[in-house]
C-alpha cells in the first residue's frame, strides 16, 4: 500500500476525452469523473428542473436538510428541527459553522432571501409552486401578495421559522429539492446574472465549480469552507456529459468515465455480461409519459387522447425496447409509496387485443382510418432507449389511421421547449420523484405548475387536490383524496404515462458509497475511489 502510494506522487495522469481534453493532477488529487446522459441547462437552484442537474446541484449546494448515500433523510445546513404540535410551524437551526464558498456565514437571512426568490414571478421558477404549501406562497408567486407576509422569518441569524398553510407530510423531504437551496444575495447582488459563472460562484455544499465547458465538462472542487470538507474524499468532481449512450459504455470502458447514469437498454443482456455486477438495475421511483398538448386540437378531445393511449403497447415497450428494465405503466404515480395505491387506467386489466379494437372503434368514429389518418408528432430527446420507444409507438399506432411523425432534439433543446409552452402534439417526458410522496407526481398536472407540459387545466382536479392538501393532518384520508384526483387525471388522459422507471447505471467496482436506492440519489460527498 505505502509503495503504490509513494509511486502516486510521482507520476501525472492525462485525460483525454472523445468530446475534448482536460487534464487532472490525477495523484495531487482524487479525481471523480461522473458521465451524465446530458448537459446542465444551469447551476441556478430556482432556474433548472431536470435529474442531471439535480446531480449537480446536490454537490453545489446544501438546503436545510438532504439525503445521504441511501436517500435517507440527514440534517443539511440545519442541524436541528422541531415541529410545532399542529404540524404547521417548522423551526430550524443552523449550523453555526455552516459557511459560504467565499468564508462568510450561512444564515437564515439567507434561506428568507431564497424562498422570496424562488416565488418571485420576476424569477420564473419552474419550481415556484413546490412552496405552496408555505403561508403566502401561492400569494406572493401569483402577484397577490408581499414577500414579507411569506411564513418564513429569520428568528435570529441561526434559527430559521416556516409555517405552513396547513400540516404538509412531506415537507421535510421536500426540502432536499434543489428549488429549495439557499443563495448568496450579495453574490446575486453584486453579479447580477454573471452570478453563476465559474469562479463566481458561491455555493454552500461540498464542492465549488471551477470550470463549465458546455458539453464538455463541468469541474467542480472540493470547497474548503464546506462545515464537514473533512470527510468529502473527491478533490475534483468532473461531470461528463455523453447522450450517446453507447459512446459511454465505450468511455467507460476505456476508463474515461468512473459511471454514467443510463444504459443502452437493447444492449442490456450483452452489458450485464460484459461488466457484470458494474451494471445497476433496481426499482426506481419515477414515471416516463407522454405529455399531451390537452389546450390544443384535436388533442383537447378526451376521447381521442384516451383511444391514443389504450393503443399503446406498453407490454411490448417494456419486455422488447427496454428489455424488462422499465415496467408498463397506467398511472401517473408509480407502485412503491407506502400507504398509497395508484389509480390505474381502465382499461389496463384489457388484452392488449381487445384495447387496440376499442381504440380503433374511437378513431373511426372521430373520422381517422388508415385512408384518411391522424397525423401526429411525438417529440422526444436524444437517446437510443427514447428512439427505440418513440418508433415502437409509431408501429404500433399505423394500423389504426394514425400517422405518426418523429422529431429528435438534444434534451436541453427539448425541455427548454416544453417549458416555454412550444406547439408540438405529444412529447417524451417522466418524472423522477422530488420526495416519497403521490404529490410530486400529482402536482405536476397542477395548472399552476411549470412542469405542467400538457396545459391540462381540470377545475375538478383542482379541487380534488385542495382537498387531499387540506386533509394533511389525516394520513389516511389524505391518500384517499391523492388517489380520487390520480382517477380524475388519468381518467381525463391529462398526459400519457407508459412505463415506471428502474434505474439504469453503470458503476465502477473501484467506487465505493455509490449505493443504489429508489431516488437513484448519489451525492458525491459521500463517494470514493481506490
Amino acid at each position: 500500500m505505502l509503495k503504490n502510494m509513494l509511486k502516486a506522487t510521482v507520476f501525472a495522469t492525462t485525460m483525454t476525452l472523445a468530446a475534448g481534453t482536460f487534464y487532472t493532477q490525477a495523484f495531487a488529487e482524487t479525481v471523480y469523473n461522473r458521465g451524465t446522459a446530458a448537459e446542465s441547462e444551469s447551476v441556478d437552484p430556482h432556474k433548472t428542473s431536470t435529474v442531471y442537474e439535480a446531480n449537480v446541484l446536490r454537490d453545489l449546494f446544501q438546503g436545510l436538510v438532504m439525503q445521504d448515500q441511501k436517500a435517507n433523510l440527514i440534517p443539511g445546513a440545519a442541524e436541528s428541527w422541531t415541529v410545532s404540535d399542529d404540524g404547521t410551524v417548522y423551526t430550524f437551526k443552523l449550523r453555526k459553522d455552516g459557511m459560504w464558498s467565499d468564508g462568510s456565514p450561512v444564515t437564515a437571512d439567507d434561506f428568507v432571501y431564497a424562498f422570496h426568490r424562488l416565488e418571485d414571478p420576476a424569477t420564473g421558477a419552474e419550481y415556484a409552486s413546490m412552496l405552496y404549501p408555505v403561508k403566502g406562497a401561492e400569494d406572493v408567486n401569483t402577484k397577490k401578495g408581499k414577500p414579507e407576509d411569506m411564513g418564513v422569518k429569520a428568528i435570529d441569524a441561526n434559527t430559521l421559522e416556516v409555517t405552513l398553510k396547513a400540516p404538509t407530510p412531506y415537507f421535510l423531504e421536500m426540502l432536499t429539492h434543489q428549488a429549495t437551496y439557499p443563495v448568496s444575495k450579495a453574490s446575486i447582488e453584486k453579479l447580477g446574472a454573471d452570478w453563476i459563472k465559474p469562479g463566481n460562484l458561491v455555493s454552500n455544499g461540498a464542492y465549488t465549480l471551477a470550470e463549465w465547458v458546455p458539453n464538455d465538462h463541468m469541474k467542480l472542487v472540493k470547497n474548503p469552507k464546506f462545515w464537514d470538507a473533512a470527510t468529502v474524499k473527491f478533490d475534483v468532481v468532473n461531470y461528463i456529459p455523453t447522450e450517446d449512450r453507447s459512446s459511454a459504455m465505450k468511455r467507460f470502458e476505456a476508463g474515461e468515465l468512473d459511471s454514467y447514469d443510463d444504459l443502452p437498454t437493447e444492449q442490456l443482456a450483452d452489458l450485464k455480461t460484459k461488466f457484470g455486477d458494474q451494471i445497476h438495475v433496481g426499482p426506481y421511483l419515477g414515471t416516463y409519459y407522454y405529455a399531451i398538448k390537452t389546450d390544443k386540437a384535436p388533442w383537447d378531445n378526451v376521447e381521442l387522447r384516451n383511444a391514443i393511449s389504450m393503443a399503446i403497447d406498453r407490454d411490448f415497450l417494456a419486455e422488447k425496447v427496454w428489455q424488462n428494465s422499465m415496467l408498463p405503466g397506467y398511472s401517473m404515480v408509480p407502485p412503491g409509496i407506502e400507504g398509497y395505491t395508484p389509480a390505474m387506467a381502465k382499461y389496463a386489466d384489457m388484452p392488449q387485443i381487445d384495447r387496440e379494437d376499442a381504440a380503433k372503434k374511437i378513431l373511426e368514429k372521430l373520422g381517422y382510418t388508415p385512408e384518411k389518418p391522424l397525423k401526429m408528432e411525438i417529440r422526444y430527446n436524444t437517446s437510443e432507449n427514447h428512439k427505440n420507444t418513440a418508433v415502437a409507438i409509431q408501429e404500433q399506432l399505423k394500423p389504426l389511421g394514425v400517422d405518426v411523425t418523429l422529431l429528435n432534439t438534444d434534451t436541453k433543446t427539448h425541455y427548454s421547449f416544453l417549458e416555454q409552452k412550444g406547439n408540438y402534439d405529444l412529447a417524451r417526458a417522466a418524472w423522477i420523484a422530488d420526495y416519497k410522496d403521490p404529490e410530486t407526481f400529482l402536482g405536476i398536472s397542477r395548472k399552476a405548475s411549470g412542469n405542467n407540459y400538457s396545459d391540462y387545466n381540470s377545475p375538478a382536479y383542482e379541487a380534488a387536490m385542495d382537498k387531499a392538501a387540506a386533509a394533511g393532518g389525516n394520513p389516511e384520508q389524505r391518500m384517499k383524496e391523492l388517489a380520487d384526483a390520480e382517477r380524475i387525471l388519468v381518467d381525463d388522459v391529462g398526459q400519457i404515462p407508459l412505463l415506471y422507471y428502474s434505474y439504469h447505471d453503470i458503476v465502477s467496482s473501484k467506487l465505493h458509497g455509490f449505493v443504489d436506492n429508489v431516488m437513484d440519489v448519489h451525492p458525491s460527498r459521500f463517494v470514493s475511489k481506490d
